[in-house]
């Protein structure tokens, strides 16, 4: 925090020094690197290091009942 209150951070796309208050992308310094950010994040080149876990092996067929998982028939309609 500044001697006068304000809160300035850096943008963790660009490195930019911002206010907090100055823009509406916080932690971001705009949409554009708000949407880098969101890009790097979907095409996963950031990741948690370790081995990848296999989701569907650690569900078992007793789970699976359990939650109603798999398709729905084709004549079922959702409720709302």
């Amino acid at each position: 925090m500044q001697k006068d209150g304000t809160t300035r951070l850096r943008c963790p796309t660009c490195g930019r020094s911002i206010e907090r208050s100055a823009t509406g992308f916080a932690p971001f310094c705009s949409e554009r690197c708000k949407l880098i950010d969101l890009g790097r994040w979907l095409d996963e080149s950031y990741r948690i290091p370790g081995e990848p876990a296999d989701v569907l092996e650690s569900i078992g067929d007793e789970d699976e009942a359990e939650l109603g998982a798999g398709p729905l028939p084709r004549n079922t309609k959702l409720s709302r």
